[in-house]
């Protein structure tokens, strides 16, 4: 029983969850601010609603790429599949139950959010918007992870979608303030999910997963990773220029070295360099991460 415990306790990715409240958190922190009060009811209401669809698209994930993780050979912790399913683990049914059971919840959060919620246009749109992203990722006929666009839908979805669902529920309209803190996390999420599918490369041909980088090449993916990381911090320093107040901006670039440390690492990568693709991994999530919270914890403590 515990085994199996573990075992769904891994196949829930948890650091990704940690991500999602992460960014949730910044977009309350943008409307507290902004002098909002905050109704802690519905911040937990949102969570709650965030995570039950990370959960669903991520068992879902699970579900439609066994066959092809099960033989993945240079699977990482953040890459290949959590991991959780194959022989003498769980099976393949165990994850589209608990993807079922996920969107059940999803469903309910739903008619929950409807009763209690004044719903304006643009709160429904969003809404709609990340259920499709989430739930099409990975699941036909879309299987959005197939197209090249995957990865671009699952970082707007990350880094815009969730921080300014939050941030609607508590102030009921859009500021600009959102698009000058969430575009440059858009990158950075972006250049972290190239940097996960470099291990799986080989195998994603093999499988026939036409995901971004398999489109693009690696060499490309080598490149565009790098534009992206630069890019990250080059939109936070417009948006100090345009508004963003430079007591939040500032502490943003305290993980810049670490964005330049993970440049000069895929540099050297395509120079014929040996990756470590575990490090590499991990370095993008505390690149993204950091950025991430040091926004919020600066929009909280203001």
């Amino acid at each position: 029983m515990l085994k199996q415990l573990r075992l769904i306790f891994i196949l829930s990715r948890p650091l990704f969850l940690l991500g999602g409240a992460l960014v949730y958190g910044l977009g309350v922190g943008i409307a507290r601010f902004l002098g909002a009060p905050i109704d802690w009811g519905y911040y937990f209401l949102g969570q709650a609603y965030v995570t039950s669809m990370q959960l669903g698209a991520q068992y879902l994930n699970e579900y439609f790429d066994a066959p092809a993780d099960e033989e993945n050979t240079n699977r990482t912790p953040f890459s290949g599949g959590s991991g959780a399913i194959g022989e003498g683990k769980l099976s393949r049914e165990t994850a589209m139950w608990a993807a079922l059971t996920a969107l059940t919840i999803l469903a309910s959060l739903t008619v929950v959010l409807i009763s209690v919620v004044d719903l304006s246009p643009l709160l429904i749109t969003i809404i709609i918007l990340a259920f499709m992203g989430s739930f099409f990722y990975s699941t036909p006929p879309v299987r959005l992870e197939n197209t090249g666009y995957g990865e671009l839908t699952t970082s707007i979805l990350v880094a815009n979608l969730v921080p300014i669902f939050a941030f609607v529920l508590q102030y009921g309209e859009m500021h600009r303030l959102l698009v000058m803190t969430t575009f440059s996390l858009t990158a950075l999420h972006l250049a972290m999910m190239i940097v996960f599918e470099f291990p799986d490369y080989l195998n994603d041909l093999k499988h026939a997963k036409y995901n971004l980088l398999v489109r693009v090449g690696w060499q490309r993916g080598m490149i565009m990773h790098n534009v992206l990381i630069l890019t990250a911090f080059l939109l936070l320093g417009l948006a100090a220029t345009y508004g963003l107040p430079l007591a939040i901006a500032l502490p943003a670039f305290i993980p810049l070295p670490l964005g330049l440390l993970q440049i000069w690492q895929m540099r050297r990568i395509a120079g014929g360099g040996k990756p470590n693709w575990s490090t590499m991994g991990f370095t993008a999530v505390v690149l993204f991460g950091s950025v991430a919270y040091l926004l919020a914890f600066t929009f909280w403590t203001r």
